[in-house]
This record gives structure tokens, sequence and C-alpha cells, in this order.
């Protein structure tokens, strides 16, 4: 059954000045709660490792933000912004990346009323090695919300190249700011390596080299998945009721190493992000697929809450490896929409490491379906110990309730 919850039940008073604009200036120098058995009390985020069970797995998202905001001129003079989302042609992202002539993306467009079909040039008004890059973008066709760009250039330069040249990294709205040169290296995890995200799993935003050498040391399994995060991470729920609002689909991608771990250690799971637990608890459904429909399916929104499912995670996880095997693969690789919300069954994340997230956001949701609705003790507690809140602000420790 699709949950009727009222987002105006998870809401809380945000003061401007307790969003962090900026990052501070050592990684791990932020502050961590750590919530356990219902009871919060503070540390450093440089205190994670010894904060943290040993015999673990802990599962980061690798994803990689890429500079995906170009800004270009019409000949009348006006600009137009073009936001890159998800690639369209080719559609995957290792093949668009290397493209060398032209590509077709999704792309969120300002003033795209102003666009009247005409091809656009990239504004670059003093930099010869731009202008001889001579990128261009041609409206292909509007959509509701997006539109398709095709986007051409010269020298023979991949797109990944075109981007880095030409892109700006596309930091979160609510900072209310432009891009700025800390934002470069700062809104990017020091283990970012695949390229295709335009938000970052900021949760990650906190480790440093000593940080995950402290957790290794103590014997933690560190394992990566890899799920792009899209500009709807930022959308915010308009509806009245949870059950109408469309939850953004993204992609992701599992080795067959990690299922096996999972399966064959049993050990707890702890996910860096919000995006490493929309991955992991995906997994399940995905096996359920394998195990009714013979291959991995993409996973819709609301499959968690549309019947009782009687398989085991282990039967559910086997199902992925096996399918792998017989299909010589060695990553599962589909998309989610899932929607976590009070009254999902968590069927792999144990603990998790998250910063503090919006009023009335999707994300609140799912920190409270994990603490089983005891969120207000963790956000309260947060803001009467002057935490920093959102993507450059703080971190937390959450153990499943």
């Amino acid at each position: 059954m699709i949950p009727d919850i009222r987002i105006e039940d998870f809401t809380y008073e945000l003061p401007e000045e307790r969003i962090a604009k900026y990052p501070l200036e050592r990684r791990d120098s932020s502050k961590l709660l750590i919530y356990k058995d219902g009871v919060c009390k503070e540390k450093v985020f440089r205190d994670l490792p010894q904060e943290l069970p040993s015999d673990t797995i802990m599962v980061f998202n690798d994803t990689k933000v890429v500079p995906a905001r170009l800004f270009f001129k019409r000949d009348t003079g006006a600009h137009i912004e073009v936001f890159c989302l998800k690639p369209h042609e080719p559609a995957e992202y290792g093949t668009v990346f290397n493209s060398t002539e032209t590509c077709v993306w999704h792309c969120v467009v300002g003033n795209v009323k102003r666009w009247k079909g005409d091809i656009l040039s990239y504004d670059c008004p003093e930099d010869s090695a731009l202008k001889a890059v001579s990128l261009k973008a041609e409206l292909v066709e509007r959509q509701d919300e997006t539109a398709l760009v095709r986007f051409r250039w010269q020298t023979g330069i991949p797109f990944s190249s075109v981007l880095e040249m030409c892109g700006r990294v596309p930091i979160p709205p609510y900072l209310n700011r432009e891009t700025e040169a800390i934002d470069l290296e700062r809104y990017q995890t020091l283990y970012a390596h695949i390229r295709g995200s335009v938000a970052a799993p900021t949760a990650g935003l906190h480790f440093t080299e000593d940080v995950l050498d402290a957790i290794r040391d103590k014997g933690i399994d560190t394992e990566n998945v890899c799920l792009h995060v899209g500009a709807g991470t930022f959308l915010p729920v308009k509806s009245s009721s949870i059950s109408g609002h469309t939850m953004h689909c993204e992609p992701f991608v599992v080795s067959k190493a990690l299922l096996k771990d999972i399966v064959e250690s049993h050990k707890k799971i702890i996910a860096v992000g919000t995006t490493s637990v929309r991955t992991l608890e995906s997994l399940y459904y995905v096996g359920v697929s394998c195990i009714e429909q013979g291959e991995p399916q993409d996973v819709s929104q609301w499959c968690p809450y549309e019947r009782d499912y009687g398989y085991s995670l282990e039967e559910s996880l086997q199902a992925i490896i096996n399918y792998l095997e017989n299909n010589n693969l060695d990553e599962v690789s589909v998309s989610t929409r899932i929607i976590i919300v009070p009254g999902f069954r968590f069927r792999v994340v144990d603990m998790l490491i998250t910063n503090f997230h919006q009023p009335q956001s999707t994300l609140l949701l799912l920190i409270s379906a994990f603490v089983d609705g005891d969120w207000k003790t963790i956000y309260n507690f947060a803001l009467e110990n002057e935490f920093r809140f959102l993507s450059y602000g703080d971190s937390s420790l959450l153990y499943r309730r």
C-alpha cells in the first residue's frame, strides 16, 4: 500500500545562518553527531573510526561530480544556461564522455523561452583555447521540465574534456551563490572516481586520507557502489502527501564482489550517504526481479510498499549473483526510483553516515524511516548545539532503530 504521509509533519525551522555556505578548512574537522538507542552525543568527524564497530562493511558512493553547467550566448546577446542532467545519445556515461564531435543530453535550460531554436555559441570572449573548441548547442526537443540539447565541438577532444574546460560545478541552489574556486576541490569526495553526478554525495565530503586509513586499520572492509546523483535530489516535495510526489530516476552499478561479500560475510553494513542507502536497499528488489522475471529490472518508486515479498535478503542477492555469473558479468547496472519513507523495511543497511537535510524533503523522510520516526531528537540536538546544515555542513552517524 502506498504510504499516505503528510509532508508538513516533516518540517523544522532552519535559520539561514545555519546553512553552511562554505566548507570548513579541514574536511574532518566538522562536527559529528552520533545517534544510538535514542541518545545523541557530539564528537568531531576525525573521531569517527573509533566510534565504529570493527566487524563491518563500509560502503561509499564513488560517483564523481561533473562540471555540468554551461553558459551560451545568442546572436542577440541573450545568455542561456544549459545544465546537463543525463546523457541521451549515446546514453551510456562512459561512452558519452568519450564522444569527440557531438552528443545529446537531457538538460535543464535557463531562459528556455528566449531560445528560439537558433544554434548557440559558448560564451568565451577572451579565451583562445575555448574559442578553438567552438562549442555549440542546438535545441533538439522541448520536454516537460527539460530539453534535449545537442552539443557539437571541434579539435577532437572528448566531451569530458569539453566539460572540464567549459563547465562549472553545479553547487546546490540553496547556497545562494555562484560557483567559486574552492568548490572545484571541496564539492567532490576524495574517492570520487566515476564521472556522472550533477550533485555530490555530500556525506563523503568529510572523509580525509587519515580517516580512511584509520577505518581500514581497524579492520573495517571498505567497498564502493556508484549511483550518479541527479538534480532531482534538490527538488522540493510540492504535494501535500508524499503519495503525490514523483521520485527522480538514477542509475547505479554494484559489483558482484560486493554482493558476495554481503551474502557470505553476514557483516553489519555502514552506508556513507543516502545515495548509498538507496543503492543498497534497491538491491533486494533487483534480486526479486531476477527471481521472478529472470533478469535485473529497474526499481520503481513504490515497489517496496506494493506487497509482502517472501524472499530473504540472501535469496534475493544470490539471484543477482547467479544472473551475473550465468552471463559472465562482473557488475549489475540498473536504475532506481526507490523512495524510502516511514514504513519502509530496511534489509541491508544497519548504520548511516549522513549530513543534515532540508525540511520537507524526501531525504528527511528517509532519515525518519531509518530511526523509526525519532528524527526530531536528532535535529533538535543539532540545532541546539550549533551544528552546520546541508551539503557543506556537519555530519552524523546514525544507528538504525
